[in-house]
């Protein structure tokens, strides 16, 4: 088993950080290597890799805490948008094994672009998933 992340090892006081914001149960920091000013990470405390892990309890307390770090952020630097990234697993461009969402302010020009490739869907399709997802 490996050993603990770098966010477990920030949380532990191990790893230095710069915060912005701190509960019993979520830490905030600027990110060490930003994409933009004021990039920031908000994480539960407890080591846990995907978001379907937290408690209900838990992923309340951490999306109330995301609203009030992109409020924060956004206030400071003046950027007129932001992105809220959250990836599940490797295979979704999960880096670090702890559940973080990174709130990245955006501004005309910046660069940063993002890909997104929609698919067309028959709506019968659309419709008997939406069934099978909401009956769980």
């Amino acid at each position: 088993m490996a050993g603990p992340s770098i966010f477990s090892r920030i949380v532990a006081g191990e790893i230095p950080c710069h915060r912005i914001y701190e509960t019993d149960h979520v830490l905030a920091f600027l990110d060490i290597n930003p994409l933009a000013e004021g990039h920031a990470l908000v994480i539960p405390k407890r080591p846990v890799e995907r978001l379907d892990e937290l408690t209900p309890d838990e992923a309340a307390e951490l999306g109330r805490a995301v609203r009030e770090v992109a409020v924060r952020v956004m206030r400071v630097v003046g950027a007129p948008a932001y992105n809220v990234l959250q990836n599940n697993g490797s295979l979704a461009g999960q880096e670090v094994p702890h559940v973080h969402f990174h709130i990245i302010p955006r501004r005309e020009g910046d660069g940063l672009g993002y890909r997104w490739r929609p698919q067309k869907v028959a709506p019968e399709v659309l419709a008997a998933l939406a069934a099978r997802i909401a009956g769980t």
